[in-house]
């Protein structure tokens, strides 16, 4: 949507032999060059990443994967393997994590189901069975319950309008219908909202909110928060927000990822290097005007070491 820059585009020089002599050499003998690692990986996109994984495998008969899995620990290990998996790969495993075990991490399931578009939608369902010899749908009705499985196996069908029409007459039907399902009567009619949010195009929901603020005086995420809670809630602020400015809204979720004690090592590699070829650094000047500190600085207060100089070299 608009005018959204990525931080890392495919490196003109590129030349895949002498990067992957370079990263055989950041793993030889004692001790690991991490930097020789950040700056070639950091400076090249997806497709060449996975150049550079065949080209390794080809030339010295070993996974690069592998030998990075025995040389590095901790955050940053984790995030040179997130990228170099494609991201649809990298994100069907986030999904399938965010399922798996004990309980189930609904703020990742909302973040990637609720920001992606249709083809995204349709890559994961395909991807997530090659992966994991498993039914996405049936994975999420299994994890979820009630309004938010409604909710997430409609986004699942990724029926979305994604065009930029705008129909105004639709707009106030809609605003009506919402208003009537939730601040209207007793008791939040989660079956209308979560139809609009998930069908309309982004330009429609927006002159949808609009109207809804003038039927209602009340602003359409404050309604929200006031109706419903939980997950729910989560879903529905996590749609408009997107429908309003999705840059704006990655920019909220690091900015969480960030605050009080402790990160969220997790959703700062997945936004970071999963956004870096589509809108960082829009997100990076978004994060920027609404918290009025860099999210380099931002990342370098929270984070340390070799994960640290990584994020900040995607960030550019």
């Amino acid at each position: 949507m608009g005018n959204c820059q990525p931080t890392i585009v495919p490196y003109d020089g590129f030349d895949v032999v002498a990067d992957i002599k370079a990263i055989r050499k950041a793993c030889k003998g004692l001790g690991t060059d991490e930097q020789a690692i950040i700056d070639i990986l950091a400076n090249r996109s997806a497709g060449q990443r996975q150049e550079i994984k065949q080209a390794y495998f080809d030339k010295y008969d070993d996974e690069l994967v592998e030998v990075l899995k025995s040389e590095l620990s901790g955050n940053f290990e984790k995030a040179i393997l997130a990228m170099l998996d494609p991201a649809h790969v990298y994100l069907v495993k986030e999904l399938r994590r965010a399922m798996k075990g004990a309980g189930t991490d609904e703020d990742v399931l909302v973040e990637i189901l609720c920001t992606s578009t249709n083809s995204d939608i349709a890559m994961f369902k395909e991807t997530y069975f090659q992966v994991h010899e498993r039914d996405l749908e049936a994975d999420i009705e299994g994890d979820t319950s009630g309004d938010v499985r409604r909710l997430l196996t409609l986004l699942l069908q990724g029926t979305r309008d994604e065009g930029y029409e705008v129909d105004d007459a639709l707009a106030e039907q809609d605003a009506v219908s919402m208003f009537e399902a939730g601040e209207g009567c007793f008791g939040t009619d989660e079956s209308t909202l979560s139809y609009i949010l998930a069908t309309r195009n982004y330009v429609q929901l927006q002159a949808t909110f609009k109207a809804y603020e003038q039927l209602s005086g009340t602003e359409i995420l404050d309604a929200i928060e006031n109706e419903t809670s939980g997950t729910l809630k989560a879903c529905y602020k996590a749609l408009v927000r997107c429908a309003k400015n999705p840059q704006l809204y990655f920019a909220r979720r690091l900015n969480a990822a960030m605050k009080g004690a402790g990160t969220d090592e997790d959703t700062l590699i997945r936004l970071i290097v999963c956004r870096s070829e589509i809108d960082l650094e829009t997100i990076k000047d978004m994060y920027l005007e609404k918290y009025d500190v860099s999210l380099k600085d931002a990342i370098c207060s929270e984070c340390g070491g070799d994960f640290k100089r990584l994020l900040v070299a995607i960030c550019h």
